[in-house]
């Protein structure tokens, strides 16, 4: 297949604006018919906001004539529907709000607005992003384009299955419990979770709040680095290659907590930590304590959805059974146990940063699995019972509960289906990080994308 702009890099694509050998019009277009194309089958975007994505691409196009463009300017991104566009529906994922239109943008979408982004629409998510699957009541479950009988994960998976696919070229997504490193390592591509407290959402949607941040999924790290530059100091300076990588010391842990992981995705995260060996990082094995995240995150996440959304518990709408649950555990929950995990959360973030006194970088596979049937969450992995909760994905939460960066990047695959490596860093290190993460992806070359581009053809054409 000759893979168009869709499939391109941000930087060839602004190159090519900047040439005159493509206009933002052109691809504003081709990602409007690539989304009629595959959303069908995918159902990654709730909400296409063409007009406006139209009216963005004519500025880009006036923009790059007059040298004014922005570091952004006539890029197809997909907004994650928990976030605010200006005059357009925000749902978040519930009956609820499934007319609710906003009147302004939410911070990280006005900062991607400003930098002259194109609005392609709104992707999936699941009810109050409550889920690491992206599956509500207002429509079918979000798919995986390598497979779309599997989940894209969630709870950004609208925004990564509508990168994977080339519907556009960068999603925004947000990560409260791993929700943009779960989906991202699931459609092989990278997903990154800024140091928390680093991206903010002014007037946004509130979720997670101890623990979540804005960030990009993107095909490449590259990308990943021009996007989150734009959402923290408006593209400048940040956003540049990464230069030279000092040799980094890098704790390599393969089971975190002990818990059981498929023999494919630990082979292959492993490999990849060889790789990094091999690019001249000091790597050791080692067994880290992540234990204790569970009893700080549960408690928090509960008493936030209970004081923000507990009144729907009695409302004419109906909810998914997963947050009718949510809401109904934060009725019982004991104050007493909220106040402890809010002490607990100081002291494991204070744990998490003495590892870093002894490593610049940590390394654990970015998921237990690769992605699962729609509706099958695991109860058994690699022959051990696992919680469906969090059995498939227990290794990016410890990271939200201690604010560290965390990026995950596609490392091979199992059984055609993307396996991915997480790498963490000292908060604060966001851009010393992505570095390490850009030369294990040059060094890997994995190319996810080079088998994806003909399939997606074929199996849309196959829903139809």
């Amino acid at each position: 297949m000759d893979e168009g702009p869709l499939w391109w890099p941000v930087r060839q694509l602004i190159d090519a604006y900047r040439s005159g050998a493509l206009s933002p019009v052109e691809v504003c277009e081709q990602a409007s018919e690539r989304i009629a194309h595959l959303n069908p089958l995918l159902h990654a975007v709730v909400l296409t906001t063409g007009e406006l994505a139209r009216s963005q691409a004519v500025a880009a196009e006036t923009a790059y004539r007059s040298g004014t463009a922005g570091p952004l300017a006539g890029v197809p991104v997909s907004i994650k529907d928990a976030f605010h566009i200006e005059g357009h529906v925000t749902t978040l994922g519930s009956l609820a709000h499934a007319d609710d239109v906003r009147p302004h943008d939410s911070g990280a979408a006005r900062r991607l607005r400003q930098a002259g982004a194109l609005f392609v629409g709104k992707t999936n998510v699941p009810e109050f992003c409550q889920s690491a699957t992206t599956d509500n009541l207002l429509g079918p479950d979000t798919a995986n384009p390598f497979d779309p009988r599997r989940t894209a994960g969630g709870s950004s998976g609208g925004a990564a299955s509508s990168v994977a696919a080339a519907m556009c070229t960068l999603g925004l997504g947000s990560d409260g419990g791993g929700s943009i490193r779960i989906p991202a390592s699931f459609c092989g591509l990278v997903g990154f979770k800024p140091t928390y407290g680093t991206v903010p959402d002014e007037g946004g949607f509130r979720a997670f709040s101890p623990f979540i941040s804005a960030g990009p999924l993107a095909r490449c790290v590259a990308d990943a680095r021009l996007m989150h530059a734009v959402l923290t100091d408006g593209g400048s300076g940040a956003g540049d290659d990464s230069g030279d990588v000092a040799p980094c010391r890098i704790a390599w842990c393969a089971k975190p907590e002990g818990r059981p992981i498929d023999d494919g995705v630990g082979v292959v995260a492993g490999a990849a930590v060889g790789v990094l060996a091999s690019c001249g990082h000091d790597v050791h094995p080692v067994d880290l304590d992540l234990a204790g995240w569970e009893e700080i995150f549960g408690p928090l996440v509960l008493a936030d959805e209970g004081q923000r959304r507990g009144h729907l518990l009695g409302g004419p709408h109906e909810l998914t059974w997963y947050c009718r649950r949510s809401l109904e555990a934060a009725e019982r929950l004991d104050p007493a146990v909220v106040a402890a995990a809010r002490t607990a959360l100081e002291a494991y973030r204070e744990r998490v940063d003495r590892w870093f006194g002894a490593y610049d970088v940590i390394a654990t596979p970015a998921t237990a699995t690769t992605a699962f049937e729609l509706g099958c969450r695991p109860s058994a992995i690699a022959g051990e019972p696992v919680s469906k909760l969090w059995g498939a994905f227990p290794f990016a939460v410890p990271f939200n509960v201690s604010g560290h960066p965390a990026v995950v990047l596609p490392a091979g695959f199992v059984e055609g289906l993307p396996a991915a490596i997480q790498l963490v860093g000292r908060r604060g290190s966001d851009h010393e990080l992505l570095a390490v993460a850009e030369q294990l992806e040059a060094a890997l070359d994995v190319r996810p994308f080079a088998r994806l581009a003909s399939f997606a053809e074929g199996n849309a054409a196959n829903a139809r």
